[in-house]
């Protein structure tokens, strides 16, 4: 898919100058920015999702034990 985007003459500085010093390409740059705001929105709403599911247990936590079974730990 091809995307364009507008940008200032600043803007555009900005983001060459960018990627530049991260040895790597304007398109790059703006697709590791957009995935990583992606992820960062994504690990948000699990939090979310895991305090209120916390909250709706009364504050308790799961026993340490069962988090490693959950992760083939134990």
């Amino acid at each position: 898919m091809l995307v364009s985007i507008e940008l200032t003459h600043e803007e555009r500085k900005l983001a060459e100058k960018y990627a530049l010093a991260h040895s790597m390409s304007v398109e790059d740059a703006f697709k590791k920015a957009l995935f990583g705001c992606i992820e960062d929105e994504t690990d948000a709403a699990i939090a979310v999702n895991a305090y209120m599911e916390y909250l709706q247990d009364g504050k308790r936590s799961a026993p340490i034990e069962e988090l490693w079974e959950e992760l083939y730990l134990k």
